[in-house]
Order: structure tokens, then C-alpha cells, then sequence
């Protein structure tokens, strides 16, 4: 058995349902010829080389599948027919292939590949949670920020109220000293009247 692909570019104003026909009748016709589909890759809408049909762009599809030169020969009438499909080109891939063999390795290549993702998934999954598990005590670190930024706007002022209170101290030092000067005023005794005094004032007096 041989192995071809087949690239068609079709119309590119179709919708997705508008070529879906065309892929399903390529999907019929490969069994009917005892052929085996192996897959398609969509390329989407691409600028032509030239026009076609009076198409600037042009929608890829490449199928790949396992045949004979009568299954390509159908597939590529069912082509000509249709007014959907601009161009297409078959090209052998290979000569002679164990399609079975090609389909067995495909599904390995799957199972591998979805081993994988898992193992990718389970792998993202401590992480997520840890950092879901880290964003309420961000919140909360972030919740105490002005309360700290608020402390430390009042420490200017406790310092000045700290300042303060040694010229308070200072004036309560002070407060002694007076009541001792008063305290010497009281005890200061008058001076007496001498005979001197007592004379002086008789002439006066006089």
C-alpha cells in the first residue's frame, strides 16, 4: 500500500460547515477503496501565489491517507467536479507502508502526548494552588501597610512630645528654688535701732 497526501485549497469564503461536505466525502471514499486515513491538518486561509477563480486567498487542507492509484483517482474527480475546491495536488509519500503499523504508532504518539498534558496539569496544580494559597496573606500584608506607615508618621510627634518634657522637668526644678528664696525673705530679721539711729532722728527733729 501506498502513502499519499492531498492539498486542497478551497473557496475561503465557506464557513466551517460549507467544507465540512468536502472533508466528509474524502473520509468515505478512502474506506470504500480498502484505503486507510491516517489525518488532516488544517491550515487555514493564505494568500495565493495567483488568482484562482478569481480568489486572492485560498483555504488549505491537507489530508494524509494510505491507498492505491484508484483512490486517488477518485478523490481527485470528486475535486474537479466540485466548484468549492480552487486546486488541490496529490504527492506520494511513500511507496509501500504497513498502514497498520503507521496507525499503531499514531496512537502511541496520542497516548503519549495526552500522558504529557497530564503530567504538565498535575504539575501546575501545587503551584496554582500555593499561590492561591500566599494571595489572603499578601492581603493582609498589604492591609497593614498604612497602619504601619500611620505609626510611623505619629513618631515625629511622640519625639517632640518626648523633647518637651525635659523643659517641663526643668521649670518643676526651678519651683524649689523659689519657695527657698521666699522661705530666706521670711527669715531675715529687721535690723534694730542703734544710739546712732536714735540720735540722728532726735536732731532731725530738732
Amino acid at each position: 500500500m501506498r502513502r499519499y497526501e492531498t492539498i486542497i485549497i478551497v473557496d475561503p469564503d465557506l464557513s466551517d460547515e460549507g467544507r465540512a461536505p468536502i472533508l466528509d466525502r474524502v473520509m468515505e471514499l478512502i474506506p470504500q477503496f480498502n484505503g486507510a486515513f491516517i489525518g488532516v491538518d488544517d491550515w487555514g486561509a493564505k494568500k495565493l501565489a495567483y488568482d484562482i477563480k478569481k480568489k486572492t486567498r485560498g483555504y488549505y487542507v491537507r489530508v494524509d491517507y494510505c491507498g492505491n492509484g484508484a483512490l486517488v483517482s477518485e478523490i481527485e474527480r470528486f475535486f474537479r467536479i466540485d466548484d468549492r475546491v480552487l486546486k488541490f495536488m496529490t504527492v506520494l509519500l511513500d511507496k509501500d507502508v504497513d498502514s497498520e503499523k503507521i496507525l499503531a504508532d499514531l496512537a502511541q504518539e496520542k497516548a503519549a502526548e495526552a500522558e504529557r498534558m497530564k503530567a504538565t496539569v498535575q504539575a501546575e496544580a501545587p503551584q496554582e494552588a500555593k499561590t492561591e494559597a500566599e494571595a489572603p496573606q499578601e492581603a493582609k500584608t498589604e492591609a497593614k501597610a498604612p497602619q504601619e506607615a500611620k505609626t510611623e508618621a505619629e513618631a515625629p510627634q511622640e519625639a517632640k512630645t518626648e523633647a518637651e518634657a525635659p523643659q517641663e522637668t526643668k521649670t518643676e526644678a526651678e519651683a524649689p528654688q523659689e519657695t527657698k528664696t521666699e522661705a530666706e525673705a521670711a527669715d531675715t530679721p529687721e535690723p534694730e535701732e542703734t544710739e546712732e539711729t536714735k540720735a540722728t532722728d532726735s536732731s532731725e527733729e530738732a
